[in-house]
Parts: C-alpha cells; structure tokens; sequence
C-alpha cells in the first residue's frame, strides 16, 4: 500500500484528489494539509511514501517546503502538483529534491501513474513538460530572466508578486527585513525591472502566478 499525503490549499481540488487516490486499491490517503506549516507538522506526526504537493500554497510554499520535507527522518518522496506548466518552475522544483513534477490538468490516470513511480524511487515529469525542459532550461539564449534568480531570490519575488510586503516576508522566511530587501533589489536588477507593478506583469505573463 502506498500512502499518499496530500498538501492543497484549495478544499475542493483536495476532496477531488483523495476521491481519485480512494478509487484505487493501492493508494491509501492517510493525511491532508491546507498550508505548508501544516504539512510539516503533519509529516512529523504520520509516515507516508508519497507527498503530493502544491506549489503555491500560503505560508511555506511549495518551493520552500521541499528541502525541508527532505531534511525529515524518512522523508518521502515528493510530487509536486502545479498549476505552472512552466519548464523552469518544474525545473526548480526537482533541483531542490522533488522526485516528479505533475500539472493540475494533467489526466487522472497520469496522476496515479507518477505516484507510482516517485512511490517506487522514480522520477516522473509531466509529458507535456519533459520536452520543453530539455529545451528551455538549459539553453542560455532562450531561458527567461527569472531562471538567473537564486532559490531565495526567486521565493522573495513569488511572495512580493502575491501582495506580501518585506516585513511579511521576512517572518515567513525567518530573516531581517534587510535581507529581504536586499534580495528584493538583487532580483529587481536582474529582472531589469523598477517596480512591482512591473513584476506583477512579468509573473502573469510567465504564468507564474
């Protein structure tokens, strides 16, 4: 039996999955997660083999809760379940420790197939994704700007475009406001950018938000 948590912020897409997981004989949803504080606490209270896990939930992100997930006893695997079908988020997320990296509209069976896999010591990239990553990520002309930002920089920038504020950031981060605004300047100058409104644009252009 593998026993699958699944971290969702959103209530209903999270019913939707356990009722996919309950179909089948050998998946076995044994705990659920709406944040990433959550998750956490969870992991550390109940064993399973696979995490399903959203990028974008409030609190610790996805991104943020990876390492962290990994530095458990035990750590399961972690699929990442994501509304970006971006090759340079996806990219991210497996160089962090994710073991697989699925799309919120991928096929159910698809779904079911990458827990298996990640389940097994596999790792599993979103059909539709696999290409482009091999394309896009590793050549230098074609990769987007956000892909020179560092892991911190680029969680820096997720929550600014989301509407938190340093201090905000720098409490969920735990770090001072002066490092968050140190890396807010960093990433704004790499990005070519002088403002948020201008980050707001780039994050919906890249689907990033």
């Amino acid at each position: 039996m593998i026993r699958v948590m699944v971290a969702e912020d959103h209530t209903i897409v999270r019913e939707g999955i356990k009722t996919l997981l309950g179909m089948c004989q050998d998946l076995q949803v044994v705990g659920e997660a709406g944040n990433g504080e959550q998750l956490l606490e969870c992991l550390r209270r109940t064993p399973c083999d696979v995490v399903l896990l959203d990028i974008s939930m409030p609190g610790v992100n996805g991104l943020e809760a990876i390492p962290r997930i990994r530095a458990l006893a035990d750590s399961p695997a972690i699929l990442v379940l994501s509304m970006h079908d971006e090759a340079q988020m996806a990219a991210r997320a497996l160089k962090v420790g994710a073991a697989g990296y699925a799309t919120k509209d991928s096929e159910p069976a698809l779904l079911i197939t990458a827990i298996r896999k990640v389940a097994a010591g596999g790792r599993y990239i979103d059909p539709a994704l696999a290409d482009r990553m091999v394309f896009e990520v590793g050549l230098t002309d074609s990769r987007p700007l956000h892909a020179q930002l560092s892991e911190r920089e680029f969680s820096v920038f997720e929550r600014l475009v989301r509407g938190e504020g340093v201090n905000e950031i720098a409490q969920h981060l735990a770090v001072s406001n002066k490092t968050v605004s140190t890396h807010k300047a960093r990433l704004m100058q790499k990005l070519g950018m002088t403002s948020l409104a201008d980050m707001v644009r780039y994050a919906i252009d890249h689907k990033l938000m």
